[in-house]
């Protein structure tokens, strides 16, 4: 690869604003045709019967029609097949392309951006993000055109199609990580789901679970996600959990891999809240795998001091959940996160699932009879110097 060309991968994806490079309808396509290429040499077999076949989920941005186009025309160019979900958070992208048997998963999110924004995510087949080897060659693909040869023909073409039970699949999967055998009636919840890919799925799935639920940020229009509300706003979360008398707040953001909650008086819980009284709980129950941690260099000190002195230790890498998840990759670890909001908790998700961190804290605060102001009275903060 040229060095001194401009990488398209960061290290979330392909991201920048919607109709400017790199995140054009151009490059979308080409990136279509260099990723089908890539994933079909990879294996020679398709995963499931019949060709190989790719998933494409969006977040809620009026941008993610054109970019789901063009990359489905890309795609389908190679004799690839598409799999439309729709509107679907990006934990649950990653599951229904395991769950389909895909042989590659795609999210078109900008994440917490704003909507003029969006982006372009990969997962494999088994719903983990790219090996950077394997953006290396899609990009090389993309600047060198070395596959412009390659056009199937005639019944050698992909063909698309729309999956519509992929929120049904995701809400099953999220609730499947709450105990069995447990619920949430009496429970009252606020959501603040940034008019984002999580609109549906958060309030169905605690509903389902028996959770009496206020939703705000459930109504998106293509121009308003993140926009003052979510998980980079929660200040309007704080202030309607107050409002409303709730146990707990949950705000995500665009695409709900993230998730910053709130206690029963309106005080903010962040991701090292979370990743402390989750950790602290089950190096108590004996089930944290090699009794470690990992999160960012970002993280509070105060959270390396309460896990040690229960006996387990936090391993930290650079900053950003790709780096985390390939910590607990290579050494077997489940429990990982990052300050933002991005937990991942590895016996349920491949990536940072910000409903099923929710639920995780409220099968805690069910399972101890404690409030969430409670819980987190586990760990101290230390000041920054």
């Amino acid at each position: 690869m040229n060095p001194s060309r401009i990488r398209l991968f960061g290290t979330d994806g392909v991201r920048g604003t919607a109709n400017i490079e790199p995140v054009t309808a151009e490059t979308a396509l080409k990136l279509g045709r260099a990723a089908a290429h890539v994933f079909k040499t990879l294996e020679s077999h398709a995963r499931g019967l019949g060709r190989h076949k790719i998933v494409i989920g969006k977040d809620t941005r009026l941008s993610g029609y054109m970019i789901e186009n063009a990359l489905s025309s890309g795609i389908l160019s190679m004799g690839v097949d598409v799999i439309f979900i729709g509107p679907l958070p990006t934990p649950g992208v990653a599951y229904v392309t395991r769950s389909l048997r895909a042989d590659a998963g795609i999210v078109i999110t900008a994440s917490h951006n704003p909507y003029d924004d969006n982006g372009i995510k990969f997962f494999r087949a088994d719903g983990y993000k790219l090996d950077d080897h394997v953006e290396a060659h899609i990009e090389e693909l993309v600047a060198s055109g070395a596959i412009e040869h390659v056009r199937p023909v005639a019944g050698e073409i992909g063909k698309a199609l729309r999956v519509d039970d992929a929120i049904g699949r995701y809400i099953e999967y999220a609730k499947a990580s709450f105990p069995k055998g447990m619920n949430l009636e009496g429970v009252r919840v606020v959501v603040d789901a940034a008019n984002g890919a999580g609109y549906k799925t958060t309030p169905c799935v605690l509903r389902e679970l028996g959770a009496e639920v206020v939703v705000y940020g459930n109504q998106p229009d293509g121009t308003n996600i993140n926009r003052d509300c979510g998980a980079m706003h929660p200040e309007l979360l704080c202030r309607k959990v107050v409002e409303h008398r709730a146990q707990l707040g949950i705000a995500h953001d665009g695409d709900a891999d993230r998730v910053q909650l709130c206690d029963e008086q309106g005080q903010l819980v962040d991701g090292d809240d979370i990743l402390a009284l989750m950790a602290l709980e089950r190096l108590a129950q004996g089930t944290l795998p090699e009794k470690t941690v990992v999160t960012t260099v970002m993280s509070n000190a105060g959270l390396d001091a309460a896990i040690r002195e229960a006996g387990g230790r936090v391993v930290r890498t650079a900053v950003g959940d790709k780096y985390v998840i390939d910590e607990m990759l290579k050494h077997g670890f489940a429990l990982g996160g990052e300050q933002s909001g991005h937990i991942i908790f590895r016996e349920y998700a491949t990536t940072g699932d910000g409903l099923v961190a929710a639920l995780q804290v409220l099968s805690a605060m069910k399972a101890q009879n404690a409030l969430l102001s409670q819980l987190r009275l586990c760990w101290t903060r230390f000041p920054r110097s």
